[in-house]
């Protein structure tokens, strides 16, 4: 793999990561937690390490909203967080 290639899948994976976020309804949210550029940094750091991205690509496509993430989500402890936080069920 060049090196090329190894930074758009990094940017593909933190784009995911967005996408998600937002699909769930805790992209505001998640600007709002203490220390949130650390947290952010770690999502992303989960999200860069996942290996389903033609998966979550597919899902977040055919999920304009969604109350839960697919269950390959390595983030939805804190999307289930940031959801309860925000008062979303």
């Amino acid at each position: 793999m060049s090196l090329l290639d190894y930074l758009l899948s990094v940017d593909l994976r933190t784009t995911l990561m967005g996408r998600m976020m937002q699909t769930m309804g805790v992209d505001r949210q998640l600007k709002t937690v203490p220390d949130h550029i650390a947290v952010i940094n770690r999502a992303a750091d989960r999200c860069r390490s996942c290996g389903h991205q033609a998966e979550c690509s597919t899902w977040l496509d055919s999920h304009e909203q969604a109350d839960v993430p697919p269950d390959y989500c390595r983030n939805a402890d804190l999307i289930a967080r940031l959801r309860h936080a925000a008062g979303l069920r």
